[in-house]
């Protein structure tokens, strides 16, 4: 396959970041970047969610306050099921068994 070059305009210190992290991850910026492109093309679209949270009247501190608030309240739904100590094996087997009933239901 014939290969192109293009060129981006990118802040110095993204740039620094992308490539420590790319670098961690055994990727050099441009098979990254060619990672993205292939996964937009592949998926028709940007592939991660584009959300505008400002829009929205959250800070990350209200994001993270619910997501904290949630977990609480998924803990203490678990102590009282009886599944705070499950495994994981044992939560995998729930999931699975809960998918056979909703597949065989409809």
């Amino acid at each position: 396959m014939a290969q192109t070059n293009i060129s981006i305009r990118i802040d110095e210190d993204v740039k620094r970041d992308a490539e420590n992290l790319f670098a961690k991850l055994g990727l050099t910026l441009s098979a990254a970047t060619n990672v993205f492109y292939r996964q937009a093309v592949r998926t028709q679209g940007i592939p991660f969610p584009l959300t505008l949270v400002e829009s929205q009247n959250e800070t990350r501190e209200a994001i993270l306050a619910k997501g904290l608030a949630a977990m609480k309240a998924s803990q203490t739904q678990a102590l009282i099921n009886g599944t705070s100590e499950m495994t994981i094996d044992e939560i995998n087997a729930e999931i699975s068994e809960y998918r056979n009933e909703k597949k065989n239901s409809i």
